[in-house]
């Protein structure tokens, strides 16, 4: 812009001048959102001459960045309607914006969650998690990037062939652990064969044995039948000799001398008891001629004397009778009964024995009531077995009941033998059927746990630790559901199945610790790893740039790393996350600086520029303006990275033709600056407020119908033309640079 069109004035306009200017503006405005002529329409939004203009121009406006301007525009203006108009579309854009980054947040989570599920192994709420997180996939997957979409598809098939290897991986383990289930069963048989067959072998030895110890006892039954007559007579004999008979005694031995005349020779034995016989009857002979009164008068004594005395009725009535027993075989001896001592003897043996008869008539009650109660005991016990339901047997019960009621039976005594005696066999009946049931059942039972056993044995070779480990609580649930077992055999089968779970829960111990030891090692390295990244975001210039490359194999190896522990693995992704972000925004801060490094060295090198021409205005001698020239050259030179535009703006300065209207070119100067004020709402200085009205009017008038070009909206462009304007003397220049790039940092941190 030159000095001329600046510093001339605007003719003001009249009435009919401003009817046409306001017909012209609606036409415009209407053109221009025909044409979709952004900046045109914007500028009549705060520029415009009628309210009508203004709110129509302010409702076309769609575009953000423009929406934010014209705001601060208008912010503090007189129009609020169009104030109202320009917020409520900013607000309608924002929401949509809101919901946009939303929804990409959302897209970005749901594919990242698939992404970071195919990478993990298979465990119990994989396949649910996948199926959820598809699920939320598919509700955002159509507003997804379509190579999104392509990758996010290849990280659920990876997912979904994770699950059908872990489904392959357990038909295998279901194959090799019916293997084991059939080889063992075999095993089972062979035993069972080898059992039976050795079970014949014997059955067939001992029917050998037997048909041989039978022949040898035919050989020996007639000899051993004589013996036995022989023997028998010796023992009657013997009664005989004990009941003082000796003539009974005598005619045994005749029989006995008989019998030895067809007989074999006698054992030594049977030889030494006919000549202890013969020596007996010998006595028992002489004996008779002596007197007995005096062994009558003192068993009749001892009788007497056991009336009334404080002995046990059982072993009184013992002593009686064998008192009763020596009396008869002394009056047999005697040949002669005395009737009085007979008498005597009698009464006092009667009186003797009636505490015993008390005592046994009190017995013969107890006996009387043992039966009763054992009768009552069998009856139920056989009302038991006939009630309960064997198809589906209460085993406890069964055991129960036999132990209490032979607890009680034992309980019921003392009773009368020959009584009791059918009693007795119906109750061992009985009691036998049912402990045969439940020994049946326990042979069951013991079978059901040698096989569980078994099954837990073959866990310790699986390979899949936590597989195995439910698999061992599913057979200890089994264990309990077996019926009973004798105790003895329950403690011993117990004990094996124990040790065969604990070592398969030891196994899964050591497994785990394992499995822990290696998320602590990858949590160590994952530590390292963000330590790195925390160490490179820190980093600064050329440095962080180039480390780019190790960044991105840091992240690489922080993903292969895998699993981390539970409670920490959220806080270590967290971490690499803030340290990549860091990063990022490191870099994104170099670029600006380096950025602004290059304005700064496009100023620099102006102000060489500047300073050559004008020198030149002042037409300096040509050594100097070399001396100049040649500084400008080498600032330039010494650059390695120019703003866009920047590096031609400079030679371009430098081959023009020498200015000598500084004064124009520090108004044009002025006009950059007012215009970067504009850009980023900066105050304009009191002395430059004409010059800035005044480009405001130019503006409206001259672009009236055409739309602002891109370029008259950002800094960029206008420091590129600050570095084309003329020369400028060093007083000016300074003040202005610095209102200029004060304009510029605002810019800057607004986002412009």
């Amino acid at each position: 812009m030159s000095s001329e069109k600046v510093g001339k004035a605007l003719p003001k306009p009249g009435a009919a001048d401003r009817a046409l200017a306001a017909a012209a503006e609606e036409a415009a405005l209407q053109a221009a959102i025909d044409a979709r002529d952004v900046q045109a329409v914007a500028r009549l939004v705060i520029d415009g001459a009628s309210t009508k203009v203004r709110q129509a121009a302010a409702a076309a406006i769609e575009d953000p960045d423009v929406l934010r301007q014209l705001i601060r525009d208008a912010r503090g203006g007189n129009d609020k309607s169009v104030y109202r108009i320009l917020t409520s579309k900013r607000d309608v854009l924002l929401e949509q914006a809101r919901k946009l980054e939303q929804l990409q947040a959302e897209i970005i989570a749901a594919s990242a969650a698939l992404e970071r599920h195919s990478q993990r192994s298979y465990d119990a709420s994989y396949g649910p998690r996948l199926e959820q997180f598809e699920s939320h996939w598919k509700t955002v997957a159509a507003q997804a990037d379509p190579e999104l979409r392509d990758q996010v598809q290849q990280w659920i098939d990876r997912s979904r062939e994770t699950i059908a290897e872990h489904l392959r991986e357990v038909a295998a383990q279901a194959s090799r652990e019916q293997a084991a289930a059939d080889a063992a069963a075999e095993a089972r048989r062979l035993r069972e064969e080898q059992a039976q067959a050795a079970a014949a072998a014997a059955a067939e030895q001992a029917r050998v044995l037997d048909e041989q110890k039978r022949a040898l006892s035919e050989e020996r039954q007639a000899e051993q039948q004589a013996v036995r007559q022989i023997d028998e007579l010796i023992r009657k004999a013997r009664a005989a000799l004990k009941d003082g008979s000796s003539s009974r005694a005598a005619g045994v031995r005749k029989a006995i001398e008989e019998k030895l005349a067809g007989a074999p020779p006698l054992p030594a034995n049977l030889t030494s008891q006919i000549q202890q016989l013969d020596k007996q009857l010998d006595e028992l002979k002489d004996w008779k001629s002596f007197s007995v009164a005096p062994k009558r008068a003192e068993l009749m004594e001892e009788m007497e004397s056991l009336i009334g005395v404080a002995l046990d009725p059982v072993a009184l009535a013992d002593r009686i009778k064998s008192l009763k027993d020596e009396w008869r075989s002394l009056g047999k001896g005697a040949g002669e009964n005395a009737e009085a001592d007979e008498q005597r003897f009698q009464e006092a043996a009667q009186k003797a024995y009636q505490p015993c008869k008390e005592y046994f008539a009190a017995q013969a009650l107890v006996h009387k009531e043992n039966l009763q109660r054992r009768d009552a005991l069998l009856a139920g016990l056989t009302a038991f077995e006939a009630a309960h339901h064997w198809e589906q047997p209460d085993w406890q019960a069964v055991i129960r009941a036999l132990r209490e009621t032979k607890q009680e039976w034992r309980n019921c005594s003392p009773v009368d033998h020959r009584a009791g005696k059918k009693q007795q066999e119906g109750f061992t009946a009985l009691t036998a059927s049912l402990q045969g049931r439940l020994d049946a059942e326990y042979a069951r039972n013991v079978t059901q746990k040698e096989s569980l056993i078994e099954r837990a044995q073959a866990l310790l070779a699986s390979d899949d630790g936590r597989k195995a480990i439910e698999a061992a609580k599913e057979l200890q649930q089994k264990w309990r559901t077996v019926g009973p077992v004798p105790r003895e055999v329950d403690q011993r089968l117990w004990g094996q199945f124990r040790q065969h779970c604990d070592a398969v829960f030891q196994k899964r111990e050591q497994e785990s610790a394992a499995y822990t030891a290696g998320l602590e090692s990858n949590k160590r390295q994952a530590l390292a790893l963000c330590e790195q990244i925390e160490k490179i975001a820190a980093l600064e210039g050329a440095e962080l740039l180039a480390s780019a490359a190790a960044l991105v194999e840091l992240r690489s190896a922080f993903e292969a790393l895998g699993e981390f522990p539970r409670a920490e693995s959220r806080e270590l992704r967290n971490r690499l996350d803030q340290g990549l972000d860091r990063y990022r925004k490191s870099v994104a801060r170099q670029h600006v600086r380096d950025a602004e490094r290059g304005w700064d060295d496009l100023f620099e090198a102006a102000n060489h520029v500047r300073a050559y021409r004008l020198a030149a205005a002042r037409s300096l001698d040509t050594e100097q303006l070399d001396t100049l020239k040649a500084a400008a050259e080498t600032c330039i030179a010494s650059v390695q990275r120019w703003p866009r535009s920047g590096l031609d703006a400079l030679r371009q300065g430098l081959a023009r033709e020498r200015s000598a209207d500084l004064a124009a070119n520090e108004t044009a100067l002025k006009m950059l600056c007012i215009r970067a004020e504009m850009l980023t709402d900066m105050p304009t200085p009191p002395e430059d407020q004409p010059l800035r009205r005044e480009y405001q009017l130019q503006r409206l008038v001259q672009s009236m119908g055409q739309g602002l070009r891109a370029d008259e909206m950002q800094l960029d462009p206008l420091a590129i033309e600050w570095v084309g304007v003329g020369p400028v003397e060093d007083a000016a220049y300074e003040p202005l640079l610095q209102r200029f790039r004060r304009c510029r940092d605002r810019g800057h941190s607004s986002g412009r």
